[in-house]
């Protein structure tokens, strides 16, 4: 079985979907991340409120804390 940071890794420059706190999220290309925080950096990225895209973004920077789950989509 792979080990999370494994996986998260294998994502990198693909399209993901991360689930934040608060019935919010991002759906993006995975463009880096940093192992102590898992803070995740995404670019091409669409904000996601309650279902439904609010915004566009060239590039986001995700605190790690904030993070339920990273997915594909």
């Amino acid at each position: 079985m792979a080990k999370p940071l494994e996986v998260l890794h294998r994502s990198l420059n693909s399209r993901v979907i991360v689930e934040l706190r608060g019935n919010r999220g991002y759906r993006g290309i995975l463009d880096g991340y940093d192992i102590p925080h898992m803070n995740l950096v995404l670019k091409n990225a669409e904000e996601i409120v309650d279902g439904n895209v609010v915004a566009k973004r060239d590039k986001v920077i995700v605190r790690g804390d904030n993070i339920i789950y990273i997915s594909p989509p």
